[in-house]
């Protein structure tokens, strides 16, 4: 457990959706809420899991959707109402963030915030939980805003990355360096170029700083969403809440933390991080996950696959036998009412599920 830990407070934002691993994934089922193919639990529960072995339970906070209250709560029945914070839009991490800023800020002024993705994998966790008690123990009482940044092992176009100022991926571990540029996720050559230039590490999501620290920065770079908030003391924490959440995201826009703050703000760090991660967001980035050389990823109750290298093949369907032979590169998921067959990278499958905006589909997304 952390030192001085009744201070330190951890924000979970579990409200996206979306449909990175459709038809697994629905509208009403977003990700963090879907168990791993492997068998495991699902992507919320193993983050709260992690955190809540370095946060005290009751200063660990889930932000969601309101249409996900039950799924949150089903997942994490150990989780105090209290603690669950219902956004009723989406709108992207910078009003997540601001909407738990000012709940922590109301129950503790001296309160530091990890704020942290739900769907993240994390490997080596004793070096992930040094790493995030050192970057607590660094970036408190310096008014500093502290991204977790990963030492990237290879050139990837699936992430954002971030540069830093007079430093670089060989620098001491555990140094904070200066944060010079945030950057999207990149094509090839733009990422063989980062990756070689040792300038830049990956963008984990996980950011942290005390509650003050964000509220500065927040109202002078995102006023837009953080004025709607004006009544925060008074409504937050009251019977009034609710309706007063209403209110705000009603006008609120989309804005992201990266875009609206960490790009901007001038007191931007980074601690240099080496602990096992990946963002799991799509079919492909899960194949590289459990992925041994080239042999294909089976998840299946039964399954006589060859000659398919490259390939991630699940079914959610029991009692059936998948069967596959000579596909290279695809991935097939098998659900009780969709199957998708295709090309495994990122572009194809967008393509071909883009139909599915059609209101003839609506049942399916």
């Amino acid at each position: 457990m952390l030192p001085n830990s009744k201070h330190n407070y951890c924000i979970i934002m579990a409200g996206g959706g979306g449909s990175s691993f459709w038809p697994v994934t629905r509208e009403g089922l977003p990700k963090q809420f879907i168990p791993s193919p492997d068998g495991g639990e699902c992507f919320l529960k193993r983050t709260y899991e992690r955190y809540s072995r370095i946060f005290p339970k009751e200063n660990i906070f889930v932000v969601t959707l309101s249409r996900y209250r039950d799924l949150a709560l089903s997942v994490l029945p150990q989780l105090k109402e209290e603690n669950l914070l219902l956004e009723p839009y989406s709108r992207n991490t910078a009003p997540c963030i601001t909407y738990a800023m000012y709940t922590l800020l109301r129950k503790d002024p001296d309160a530091m915030m990890v704020v942290s993705p739900s769907d993240l994998v994390i490997g080596e966790e004793d070096l992930f939980f040094h790493t995030i008690e050192d970057a607590i123990e660094k970036a408190s009482g310096h008014g500093i805003l502290m991204s977790i940044g990963i030492v990237p092992t290879r050139p990837d176009t699936g992430f954002g990355y971030i540069q830093t100022l007079g430093g670089d991926t060989s620098s001491e571990p555990g140094k904070p360096l200066k944060v010079k540029t945030f950057t999207e996720k990149p094509d090839a050559s733009l990422a063989e170029v980062f990756f070689r230039s040792g300038e830049f590490f990956w963008n984990s999501g996980i950011v942290l700083s005390s509650a003050a620290t964000f509220r500065k920065e927040m109202e002078r770079l995102v006023p837009e969403v953080t004025h709607l908030f004006v009544g925060w003391e008074q409504n937050i924490g009251t019977p009034d809440e609710k309706a007063f959440i209403e209110r705000a995201y009603a006008d609120c826009p989309k804005v992201s933390i990266d875009y609206g703050v960490m790009e901007k703000t001038d007191i931007a760090w980074i601690y240099p991080a080496r602990f096992g991660w990946d963002d799991v967001s799509s079919w492909e980035s899960l194949y590289d996950t459990f992925a041994e050389g080239d042999e294909p990823v089976v998840f299946a109750a039964e399954s006589v696959v060859s000659d398919s290298p490259g390939s991630l093949i699940q079914s959610t369907v029991k009692d059936k036998i998948v069967t596959i032979k000579g596909l290279e590169g695809f991935v097939v998921i098998d659900t009780p009412d969709a199957l998708l067959v295709c090309p495994k990278d990122d572009e194809s499958i967008d393509d071909l599920l883009s139909p599915l905006v059609h209101p003839k589909y609506k049942k399916y997304r």
